[in-house]
């Protein structure tokens, strides 16, 4: 029987991938702290970032995605938190200290974010972004029906969870190379405060764009 779905999972593989790939505040974050810390703590935001989608996906197959872009101010504290908490980030960045910043080859940069830290930050940062959630209420339309097995069902949020972890965890495989972060141990905080003011931007861009056209 699976395999008569074989050519949507394929469809929304694709389809998902090339969602996932394009730039924004998720790939933002997964840099950002794959950059500034360590492997580790990339795909640990890696993995925060997957965990969000489960946030998406859930209310949306339980109907709830609909009723919140058709409810206006339910939509626009949607985005308004989405925004804020973007723009939040990247003012710490900003924020940062110069004196703060040293990498080098001790483990004393270990300490300078939590695992959980890691995961919160990626985590909520789909969460709570409204560009995600339109996005997959859109995908998931175009190939659910109420006639679709549970079991389907469950392999498209599979398929969407495991691209996205895969391709956040090479971003943050990419980002966290000995080399590139050696290159930028002397000016880590120009990188934070670089990222800090892309997050900012991403921010203001979900508060000024009408997500709903």
């Amino acid at each position: 029987m699976l395999i008569d779905y074989l050519p949507s999972f394929l469809t929304l593989t694709v389809i998902q991938m090339l969602g996932v790939m394009s730039p924004g505040p998720d790939f933002a974050v997964v840099m950002r702290n794959s950059l500034i810390y360590t492997r580790k703590i990339g795909v640990l935001t890696a993995i925060g970032v997957s965990l969000g989608i489960l946030v998406h996906l859930t209310y949306i197959l339980l109907g709830v995605g609909v009723a919140i872009t058709k409810t206006p101010w339910l939509f626009y504290l949607f985005k308004y938190c989405g925004a804020a908490y973007l723009m939040y980030i990247g003012i710490k960045g900003l924020l940062v200290k110069k004196h703060t910043q040293k990498i080098a080859d001790s483990h004393e940069h270990l300490r300078t974010i939590s695992s959980f830290a890691a995961l919160r930050t990626g985590f909520f940062t789909n969460a709570i972004n409204p560009k995600a959630m339109l996005f997959f209420l859109s995908l998931l339309s175009a190939f659910i029906t109420p006639s679709k097995p549970n079991l389907v069902i469950a392999i498209y949020g599979g398929i969407i969870i495991s691209t996205t972890l895969i391709w956040f965890t090479c971003v943050a495989v990419c980002f966290s190379n000995q080399r590139l972060r050696s290159f930028f141990d002397d000016h880590k905080h120009i990188v934070e405060r670089v990222t800090g003011g892309l997050l900012i931007l991403l921010g203001i861009k979900i508060l000024f764009t009408n997500l709903g056209s």
